[in-house]
């Protein structure tokens, strides 16, 4: 753990310098980041979505950007989640949209957020598309969740919240999420958490991912599980068997780029498999997170640069 983090805190440390950054802002998306990344625009985005529809992929479009810093780059956030929706009716392809409120303004307005949101909200219902609403650090929990249940009590049930396994917090947020009935995902965490708020075992953060999966399918709510850890795909995977939970109240996400071929591998399983797709000029720091995660990534981005 010792190891994995130094290495993580190497990454961001180097990658976060303004000449690195700078230096490779100008290089662009040729840097290598089209393996995690697809692309600028939203029709670049479409492009991917399509084939990995016709690899029989769900997927999660997201517009890259967080923590926007006016109320212009919030609405200007928002208008491209509205082209996103447009972009994903008229193509016909099989794809939910993902959003953080800071992209919103939450930070600084959160009557903004609100209202930018439930327009969101309101035209995907119309045209039968889901809003998932990223979580974000521990910072932003209760805001975030107090915005879901909002939506919900307007009759809004086209959207679902994100809980975090290693907040320590997360068993009691899911208990009530529970009497909604909600679409949630699980995820572990991948925010910077002080130990007062977050479990900084890896083993407790897993333990506490597999007792929320078996929570949700036990009462047959419809759960999103998100993760690339083979252990727990495979828990999931033992459990909905032994307890004859059909695979459609559940689905597995994984991310663009990360293990593509169990991806499909499962897919053709019959399981239902979403993939996180996301798209947009600010790549560089999704890029470098997705670097910072595994050595193995680092030399991913080595063979690149030497093949320039």
């Amino acid at each position: 753990m010792f190891v994995a983090g130094a290495y993580r805190k190497f990454v961001l440390a180097v990658a976060g310098a303004e000449p690195v950054a700078r230096a490779a802002q100008q290089v662009g998306l040729r840097l290598g980041a089209t393996r995690f990344v697809a692309g600028e625009t939203l029709s670049d985005a479409l492009a991917v979505v399509r084939d990995l529809n016709r690899r029989s992929l769900l997927v999660t479009l997201d517009h890259l950007g967080e923590e926007v810093a006016s109320r212009e780059a919030a609405r200007d956030a928002a208008e491209e989640i509205h082209r996103m929706l447009g972009g994903i009716q008229s193509s016909g392809v099989q794809a939910n949209v993902s959003l953080k409120l800071s992209q919103l303004g939450l930070a600084f307005d959160r009557d903004l957020a609100m209202e930018l949101l439930t327009g969101i909200v309101r035209r995907a219902h119309e045209q039968n598309c889901f809003i998932r609403i990223d979580m974000e650090s521990s910072a932003y929990t209760e805001q975030t969740l107090g915005i879901y249940y909002i939506l919900r009590r307007q009759g809004y049930d086209n959207v679902g919240p994100v809980i975090q396994s290693y907040l320590y917090r997360s068993f009691t947020d899911l208990e009530e999420l529970d009497r909604w009935e909600a679409n949630v995902r699980i995820v572990k965490g991948a925010y910077a958490e002080p130990p007062t708020v977050a479990y900084r075992r890896k083993a407790d953060v897993d333990d506490a991912f597999r007792r929320m999966v078996e929570q949700r399918l036990r009462k047959g709510l419809y759960t999103a599980v998100a993760t690339h850890d083979e252990r727990l795909i495979a828990f999931t995977q033992e459990l909905a068997e032994r307890e004859g939970i059909p695979r459609d109240r559940f689905e597995f996400q994984m991310l663009y780029g990360v293990r593509m071929a169990r991806q499909e591998s499962l897919a053709r399983e019959g399981y239902r498999v979403r993939c996180y797709v996301p798209y947009g000029r600010q790549w560089y720091p999704y890029f470098v997170r997705r670097i910072a995660e595994t050595p193995r990534n680092l030399g991913f981005l080595l063979r690149v640069l030497l093949r320039r």
